[in-house]
This record gives structure tokens, C-alpha cells and sequence, in this order.
């Protein structure tokens, strides 16, 4: 997994060293179609100049790579977020090995700072988040021959290996125990339609609701902030077919979520249940506390870190399952007023 240098792109054009480097650095001694074929060669194997540098030394980075493509605001209060770096700095700062953090708007931009990155040589590897289905990353970075490690279902990591849990695990336990309760009208206020976590929630969700005898469930999906969260309850709350249950993508939104059925003046967990997808201080920290799915977010960090590592280290890696979350019942719970 070395990476690429003048030699590769001279092997690659067919031309000599010297005159790949006239080429990158602008100096005569090459043509026009030679210059830029050099140069196309250059950006798809992601060299940069420091590269080279390195190379002399055979030094490491000491550095590994994440890019998060959400707003900063959005990361700001997301405790998910918070939880799984601290997980990840838990296995890197002991080795005195820098998380290099960056936002950016699109994942065209992400592929290409991992590019860059990974050919100026400030990062030994990197950890992609946010899978999609037919994820175009995927094999953008596997051509790149970096060490890369992403956390999300399998099915959308493709090649590259995956830390991930099963999220319909934590649904169909969830839609079970609303059932059994009693209730017959659920929903889901859900995160980013096109994340692959959420078409496997999606799934399980409605597939869990048929099993269960239940009405089709009404799924609104939403960027995961409090103000969309609460924006989704709402248009539910004030429906005809108001649901007497609602499931949530993270506890920022369910938190928001309480917060408009108390303005609606309806008791939770009397007039509507709600549920929450992880367990932040914040599911505790209201009255009601909130009915949440708990998994170990520290730990799912770690986990990718420590593969990263291996990975990083030429060592076999492959996909690694990490405990699902599991429901804890607290007090935002209840059969229906009607039962």
C-alpha cells in the first residue's frame, strides 16, 4: 500500500522520470499532449508533492483521516458524533497517532480531500463514515490503494472492510415492544433517506410492523436535527391518523419530539410513546426520561480504529460485527390511553 511517486507515474505515461517532473513542475522540456497526460495520470493516482519527500524517508504520517460530510452546527450537538471520536481518540492518542477531522459539503469534495490527503502524505489511512448504497467512495479510495476502514453495513462497504452492527436488530425489538403494549399506529421520524443505515432501518421497520399484524407505519425522514425533528412530530401530532407511537433516528430529535407533544398538551407516555435511537445523557436528562436503544458508541470507535491500525500494519483485516443496540424501557413507554 505504498503510495504513488514520480517512477509510478513515469511507468504509467511511458516516459522518463526527468520528464515527469518538467511536466508537474511547469518546465519546458516536455509537449503540450505529454504535460497533460502526465498531469491526468498524477490527479487519478493522487500524488502530490510532498509525496515524494516522504518517499526518501519512508516515513509515516502518524496521522489517520476522517471527513464528515454534515454541517459543523449539525456535529456540534450531535452526541453520536462526540461519542464515536472519543471511542476513536481512545486507541489512537496512546500511540500518539493525530485523528485528522474535517467537514465538507459533498462527497465529492470528501473523495477529494482523502486524495489529497493520502498523496501529500499526511495521512497513513482513513475511517469513512455515512455510508450510501452504490456508494461512489468506495471504490474512488480503493483505487487509491489506502488503508481504509468504514463503519455501516457491509453490503454498501463493498471491498473495503466494515465495522458495523445490525440496525434491524434494535427496530424489530422496538416494534415488538410497542406492539405488545398495545399499539397499533406507529411512526418513525428517520435520519438521511440515502444513508444505507437508514434503508436498512427502513426496511426492518416496515417489515417488523407487517409481521406484527400493524397498519403500514408512517416514516418521515429528516437531516437528524432537533428542528427538523420537531418539524416531523408536528405534521404528525396534528394528522388525522395521529400515531400513538413514534420512533427516533437519534435522541437530539426525540428530545425535540417531546418537546412539541407537550406543547400539543398530550401526555407522553398516555396519549403517545415515544423511543429514541441511542442513549445520550440527553435521553435521561427530560421528564419523562426517554425510552431509548443503547449500544456502546466508544467502543463501535474503537473497534474501527483498531482495524484502521491493522490495516495500516499490512494485516488481514475483514468485516467485524459489533454488538446491536438493545431497547432499555424508561418512562416515555406506555399501553395506549384506550387499553
Amino acid at each position: 500500500m505504498k503510495r504513488p511517486t514520480i517512477a509510478d507515474i513515469a511507468r504509467q505515461a511511458g516516459v522518463s522520470k526527468v520528464a515527469v517532473s518538467y511536466a508537474l513542475n511547469d518546465q519546458p522540456g516536455v509537449s503540450a499532449q505529454t504535460r497533460a497526460r502526465i498531469k491526468a495520470i498524477a490527479q487519478e493516482v493522487g500524488w502530490r508533492p510532498s509525496s515524494a519527500a516522504r518517499a526518501l524517508n519512508g516515513a509515516q504520517a502518524r496521522a489517520v483521516g476522517l471527513a464528515v460530510c454534515r454541517p459543523a452546527r449539525t456535529l456540534s450537538v450531535e452526541p453520536f458524533f462526540m461519542e464515536l471520536i472519543g471511542g476513536i481518540e481512545s486507541v489512537l492518542a496512546p500511540r500518539s497517532i493525530a485523528l485528522m477531522l474535517q467537514t465538507v459539503t459533498s462527497h465529492e469534495d470528501e473523495t477529494e480531500l482523502y486524495r489529497r490527503w493520502w498523496g501529500e502524505g499526511r495521512v497513513d489511512g482513513a475511517l469513512l463514515v455515512d455510508l450510501h448504497d452504490d456508494d461512489a467512495r468506495v471504490p474512488a479510495l480503493t483505487a487509491l490503494d489506502m488503508p481504509v476502514v468504514a463503519l455501516g453495513p457491509p453490503h454498501a462497504a463493498g471491498s473495503v472492510p466494515a465495522v458495523w452492527s445490525d440496525d434491524g436488530a434494535g427496530i424489530r425489538e422496538t416494534v415488538a415492544y410497542l406492539a405488545a403494549l398495545g399499539h397499533r399506529s406507529l411512526a418513525r421520524v428517520a435520519g438521511l433517506a440515502r444513508l444505507a443505515h437508514t434503508t436498512v432501518r427502513d426496511a426492518a421497520f416496515e417489515a417488523s410492523c407487517r409481521e406484527a399484524g400493524l397498519p403500514e407505519p408512517v416514516v418521515v425522514h429528516t437531516d437528524y436535527s432537533g428542528e427538523e425533528g420537531a418539524q416531523a412530530t408536528r405534521k404528525l401530532l396534528i394528522s388525522p391518523d395521529r400515531p400513538t407511537a413514534i420512533v427516533y433516528d437519534n435522541d437530539i430529535m426525540a428530545v425535540a419530539g417531546l418537546s412539541v407533544a407537550q406543547e400539543l398538551s398530550l401526555e407522553v407516555p398516555r396519549d403517545l410513546s415515544l423511543v429514541a435511537w441511542d442513549d445520550s445523557p440527553f435521553t435521561q436528562a427530560v421528564r419523562p426520561q426517554l425510552t431509548a436503544l443503547t449500544r456502546d458508541i466508544p467502543e463501535y470507535g474503537a473497534c474501527a480504529a483498531r482495524t484502521l491500525l491493522a490495516a495500516i500494519d499490512k494485516e488481514p483485516v475483514e468485516h467485524l460485527q459489533v454488538a446491536a443496540a438493545r431497547l432499555v424501557p424508561r418512562g416515555s413507554t406506555s399501553p395506549p390511553r384506550s387499553l
